[in-house]
């Protein structure tokens, strides 16, 4: 009987036991994590408000965006550029014929001709909208046709070309359009970022003096519930003795309470604003362990007085301001927009001037008698590219002409359609500017009369 009734209490201590060493492994795994929490936050980071400023400009991710952007912006002026860079060209060909001779005139047999052609050509943009080019074409030609004076044949030709329009495509605002608008875009990119580092400053500056206030709300709380304590104890030894009535206890109690409620509130506010201007510093990126560490402020703030004018203030941001110099600006490139397709609306007059200088050699064939028509070869001078080349450059043989070339269009639908597109973008630009000049006056108004007060 006693083994009986023994079994079944082993078996339950045994139970007992197991149960209270899986309970315990969970607690200690339960408590790990927490256990390495509160000795992160044990770290604590004392920053002034220059060491924030320092570190979310090297850390905040934000910023790093928008450095990337003034860039981005030197390259496009680079491509816009590359229009007038100069543009050198080379060809080569070779064309290799055979076809049936259909009279005496051209040859015995078939007709075969080889021919190898070159050419280089330099051509320059020009800012007034026109282009200058050079060209030397070089060539052989070699065939089996009868009564040739010169065969092979070498020829070259130095070639000088200029190009002007004179209405559409004319002027150096009109050539130049692309390379102004990424201009002023890259000093829109500057303002951009320019405004970018001063709402960043701005917004680190309310963190760290939001992390300020909060600090000190929290020690005016706990003072306050030091004073509700030790008015909840006087109040219960008045009762002990009769002097108060124990209503007066209950309403300290309440106050006490409610005191205890307000730090639960301002400690929370602390956390918050910690995390605000963890978040803005990005202290992550430089140690994750960061995560866990308590900020705390080093500098406190400061009153000084000073007048200040709302004529001087509002003339201060006016000449300052980087978001209303960014749509000045882009004001700007509308209104060369405005210009540019303006000037597409016009016919197409563009002046030609050409200059060439051609020069040919070759194998001279001396008939007969000087004879072509005796068919009869008696002797050949022998002659090369060389010669022609000489001829070329000595400019023997001077050639030139002019042209005016005018192309009037039967529609430009397309062209008033962009014309009046860009109108309505610069009148759009000048009421945005309009609307900022106001906004920007309102809040210095605010802010003098903040001050003033």
């Amino acid at each position: 009987m006693s083994h009986d009734k023994l079994a079944p209490r082993s078996k339950i201590i045994l139970f007992s036991l197991l149960l209270t060493f899986i309970l315990a492994a969970t607690s200690v795994v339960a408590q790990t994590p927490q256990e390495t929490a509160a000795t992160s936050q044990e770290k604590a980071i004392s920053l002034t408000l220059e060491d924030c400023i320092r570190k979310t400009i090297e850390n905040n991710l934000s910023w790093a965006v928008e450095v990337i952007n003034p860039q981005l912006a030197e390259i496009s002026i680079a491509q816009a550029k590359e229009k007038f860079m100069p543009q050198l060209s080379f060809s080569f060909n070779r064309r290799d014929t055979n076809s049936a001779s259909y009279s005496w005139l051209d040859a015995a047999g078939n007709v075969t001709t080889l021919y190898y052609g070159s050419a280089a050509r330099l051509i320059q943009e020009l800012p007034t909208g026109g282009n200058f080019s050079i060209s030397l074409d070089t060539y052989k030609n070699d065939s089996n046709r009868n009564f040739q004076t010169i065969n092979p044949r070498f020829g070259s030709t130095l070639q000088f070309n200029f190009t002007q329009p004179l209405l559409r495509n004319f002027g150096f605002n009109i050539s130049r359009h692309q390379i102004l608008l990424a201009k002023n875009n890259k000093d829109i990119s500057d303002y951009n970022l320019k405004k970018t580092l001063q709402d960043l400053i701005y917004t680190v500056e309310e963190a760290y003096w939001n992390l300020v206030y909060s600090i000190e709300n929290l020690k005016v709380r706990q003072q306050s519930l030091k004073l509700a304590r030790e008015l909840l104890e006087k109040n219960r030894r008045s009762v002990a003795i009769g002097t108060m009535a124990p209503m007066d206890v209950l309403t300290a109690e309440a106050d006490v309470a409610t005191r205890e409620a307000d730090i639960l509130e301002a400690e929370a506010q602390v956390k918050n604003n910690e995390d605000r201007l963890k978040t803005i510093l990005n202290l992550v990126a430089e140690n994750k362990e960061l995560e866990w560490a308590r900020l705390i402020p080093k500098d406190k703030p400061t009153f000084k007085k000073k007048e200040i004018s709302l004529e001087k203030a509002l003339a201060i941001a006016l000449a300052n301001r980087p978001d209303l110099k960014a749509l000045q600006i882009d004001l700007k490139n509308k209104q060369l927009t405005v210009n540019y397709t303006k000037n597409q609306l016009l016919p197409e007059l563009n002046l030609t001037a050409s200059y060439w200088s051609p020069g040919i050699s070759g194998s001279r064939i001396i008939y007969l008698n000087n004879n072509p028509l005796t068919g009869v070869i008696v002797g050949t001078i022998p002659g090369g590219i060389s010669d022609s080349l000489k001829d070329t450059f000595n400019f023997k043989y001077k050639n030139w002409s002019v042209s005016l070339n005018l192309s009037i269009p039967m529609s430009n639908f397309l062209s008033r359609a962009a014309y009046a597109q860009a109108r309505l973008n610069y009148e759009q630009a000048l009421l945005r500017l309009k609307e900022q000049e106001q906004q920007i006056f309102l809040e210095i108004k605010n802010a003098v009369r903040a001050v003033q007060t």
